[in-house]
């Protein structure tokens, strides 16, 4: 089901007219697709607790914007692996999302900038290996809520940075808190 739910999340992306229609000088609809650079926080517990909790990660995106002030975002997002030493044991951890978001735009004058705000649901796939646990994967659906600004360059080009409070509640992750930073091209 959320597998299905993210392929047609991306299909109906790809099938839109691969340029934006205009109504009166409104945009309807404007696809795009992006590319993020993410600085995640995460809170362990439990025995996960001597894990790494900070990580690196990318994340690709598949968008469309709807009438100047609402947007549909799919993504996926990958974080490298993290090693820490406690007591001579070594630990390891890293995780994948993908999901879908949807934005709420609001213009700020007429100077390229927007401020924004997004709520969405992810699948997170979490992968632990530390003395007690031996290669152990937990998979929740998050609850995530974001705000942030978005400049455009021009009708094609936009700069985005977002923070992001992403709920997971697993018993080795509760939540996970993102720095955002990525560049959008729209078609």
């Amino acid at each position: 089901m959320k597998k299905t739910l993210l392929l047609a999340s991306v299909a109906s992306v790809i099938a839109m007219n691969a340029n934006a229609a205009y109504f009166d000088g409104l945009k309807e609809y404007e696809p795009y697709i992006g590319a993020d650079y993410i600085y995640s926080y995460a809170k362990f517990g439990g025995a996960a607790r001597a894990m790494k909790d900070s990580y690196n990660s990318g994340a690709v995106n598949l968008g469309i914007r709807m009438y100047d002030y609402l947007g549909l975002e799919a993504f996926f997002q990958q974080s490298g692996e993290r090693k820490s030493n406690r007591d001579g044991e070594q630990y390891k951890t890293e995780f994948l999302a993908y999901g879908a978001d949807l934005y709420g735009y609001a213009p700020v004058w007429c100077s390229g900038f927007n401020f924004l705000g997004s709520l969405g649901m992810a699948n997170y796939r979490v992968r632990f290996k530390y003395p007690e646990v031996k290669g152990h994967h937990q998979e929740r659906i998050g609850y995530r809520a974001g705000i942030g600004m978005q400049y455009d360059f021009n009708e094609h080009i936009a700069a985005r940075v977002m923070g992001r409070y992403t709920y997971l509640g697993m018993a080795r992750l509760n939540n996970l808190k993102e720095v955002t930073a990525g560049l959008r091209y729209s078609f």
